[in-house]
């Protein structure tokens, strides 16, 4: 089940990282918000999500082998980015409703992969018993 989500989620951080190096001024007006001033906040954010989309190729090529990789990029740091989005939407109200798109991509992402890894984990316990 790792491939699978690995190779979602890959697709899904390069491509939103591709359209915020590419496009961050559409985006921003998609989102109902401000381009991001100077622009560069906006280079290195798609840069990150193109770096971090870039690395999900190594766990669909081995899941077993880069489990570490999908444990922090998958419920660490999406299931902390769907946190950061619902904290600054209900308690500083900072954000527009539109960004819950993103905690909830984000959220479902880091509980698929999350299932997966536990899944994983305990058939490698049964198979050493």
């Amino acid at each position: 089940m790792l491939r699978p989500i690995a190779a979602i989620s890959g697709v899904y951080d390069a491509a939103v990282g591709l359209v915020l190096l590419i496009a961050a001024d559409r985006m921003a007006a998609l989102f109902g918000v401000p381009t991001a001033h100077p622009p560069i906040f906006s280079d290195l954010n798609g840069l990150f999500l193109v770096a971090v989309g870039i690395g999900y190729y190594f766990p669909f090529r081995d899941p077993a082998g880069t489990r570490w990789y999908m444990w922090v990029m998958g419920p660490l740091l999406k299931g902390a980015g769907a946190a950061a989005f619902l904290l600054d939407y209900f308690v500083r109200g900072q954000s527009p409703a539109s960004f819950l798109l993103f905690a909830a991509s984000d959220g479902a992402l880091a509980v698929l992969t999350l299932v997966a890894l536990l899944r994983g984990d305990q058939d490698r316990a049964r198979i050493a018993k």
